[in-house]
């Protein structure tokens, strides 16, 4: 009895499915062989069984993504077969086939969780695309696990700090998550405003997804079609539907950073999907609903935008139903003792190295400065710091133009030779013949540490030694000085 007509088609089964597995059930030899030999093309492993009992055992030991399974088989029917169906940890798409065209049976077979339901006899083609439909979904089940997981990893969504601005600010997120309406976030650049409005959707516990657009980074025409979707043909370019953003989001949130750059033209649109509820894709004429939470942010002084004429007013309005102001990190430098060890431990694990351990210099050295590129600043300033293994101390001492100059300083009493702070000469090198070994020791520290601006964690590695080891030479120094 032929069951197949050869084809071609095992060409599309390659790479991708190389990670699947497939069990083949059926009592007949012959089908076994052609499904396998097919299907060994595309797929990292594939297994075949004459019966359910002979199935299940493969099945405890090895896991199958996709079992192609006969319904008529000697002993146990393939719809009897419960385990294949009932043991969600180990699940696996099924595709049924039989040489019955019974309807009561495909019925059953697709109310166990089938994912498909072929006739004998068929050809290999039709079986393969009904294999492809299935990897194909399973793929992208994986992709976007992995992808989640990638972003959870990347994507902080914890509002850092115990100061009493952001202990407040954390208050606001809470208060403000349960209700359905417009949200405004506004703050200088870089202070967290999309940290913010993910806080406010992890709170919501709204069921649909965070999606975010940079309202300043498109050009006009783009960020409508972005926003609302467009139909098949409606520009040039535009060679098939497209969901817009407001869509995509549906259920969850959608974040509108830098709303102030929106063209005037396109307020009037995103007011009007505000209010109305619904979204018209560009070049059709249906309406459609939405629910969608908007939270919008901006580095502006809406209000002033609106004085000027450049925000409309209805929609500041709109938006401005709720209202979050982020402040800057230099009004909450109390922070800065939770930030910085958490951006460091974050940033080394990333770049692959030993978490660095900062001095007290260092943490002083962040706290009088005024941070005017606020949390973002903070973390580049970080992360160079790793990367060229140079204390934050050193690096505002560069900053604010301290000289890293080559002077040695001394304070041995009895050297009469040479002047209490000597600067090597050009042409001149080394230590005068008339230093002892103790003092060219001391006049070594004291110049790396001064070239440390005074970090002596930062100035031990340089010089190979332990801090402590430092803190007791000056303590040796400081102890000689009173004796004498």
């Amino acid at each position: 009895m032929t069951f197949f007509q050869t084809s071609d088609i095992t060409n599309q089964l390659t790479s991708p499915y190389l990670a699947f597995s497939v069990l083949v059930v059926d009592d007949e030899v012959g089908m076994q062989g052609i499904l396998k030999k097919a299907l060994s093309k595309g797929f990292g492993r594939v297994d075949t069984a004459g019966s359910v009992e002979e199935a299940e055992l493969l099945r405890i030991n090895h896991h199958y993504d996709l079992i192609i399974l006969d319904i008529n088989l000697p002993g146990c029917s393939g719809i009897e077969w419960e385990e294949a169906f009932n043991n969600l940890d180990r699940k696996a798409d099924v595709i049924f086939m039989t040489g019955y065209a019974d309807l009561e049976v495909a019925i059953s077979a697709l109310k166990l969780g089938a994912s498909d339901f072929i006739l004998k006899p068929f050809n290999l083609e039709q079986m393969l695309q009904a294999v492809k439909r299935c990897m194909d979904k399973r793929l992208a089940e994986r992709l976007n696990v992995a992808l989640s997981h990638d972003i959870s990893r990347l994507v902080s969504k914890e509002i850092i700090g115990l100061s009493e601005k952001t202990k407040n600010l954390k208050q606001l997120i809470s208060q403000f998550a349960p209700s359905r309406a417009s949200v405004l976030v506004e703050g200088e650049s870089g202070t967290g405003k999309e940290l913010v409005a993910r806080g406010i959707h992890a709170a919501s516990k709204r069921q649909g997804p965070f999606v975010a657009i940079n309202c300043g980074a498109l050009a006009p025409e783009l960020l409508e079609s972005e926003l609302f979707g467009h139909a098949a043909g409606a520009f040039t370019g535009a060679k098939k539907n497209r969901e817009g953003l407001f869509r995509v989001a549906s259920g969850g949130t959608l974040f509108l950073d830098e709303i102030g750059e929106m063209p005037l033209a396109m307020q009037a649109s995103l007011l009007r999907v505000l209010e109305q509820r619904t979204v018209r894709p560009v070049g059709t004429e249906k309406e459609i609903s939405i629910d969608v939470r908007v939270v919008a942010a901006t580095n502006r002084n809406l209000q002033q935008e609106v004085d000027q004429g450049k925000f409309r007013q209805d929609l500041f309005y709109r938006l401005n139903v709720l209202k979050i102001e982020v402040p800057a990190l230099r009004e909450r430098l109390a922070d800065l003792s939770e930030l910085v060890p958490f951006f460091t431990r974050t940033l080394a694990k990333e770049l692959g190295v030993s978490q660095p351990k900062w001095a007290h210099e260092d943490m002083h050295s962040m706290q009088d400065y005024d941070w005017p590129g606020n949390v973002r600043e903070l973390k580049n300033l970080l992360e160079r710091c790793i990367l060229l293994n140079k204390p934050p101390a050193h690096y505002f001492s560069e900053l604010k133009g301290a000289p890293i100059s080559t002077s040695i300083t001394m304070s041995v009493n009895d050297l009469t030779t040479m002047p209490v702070n000597y600067t090597i000469q050009d042409g001149q090198f080394g230590y005068p013949n008339s230093w002892s070994l103790k003092d060219v020791e001391k006049s070594h520290i004291q110049q790396v540490v001064y070239a440390h601006a005074g970090n002596k964690s930062a100035a031990s590695r340089d010089l190979g030694v332990a801090r402590k080891t430092l803190e007791r030479k000056y303590k040796e120094w400081d102890e000689g000085c009173a004796n004498e």
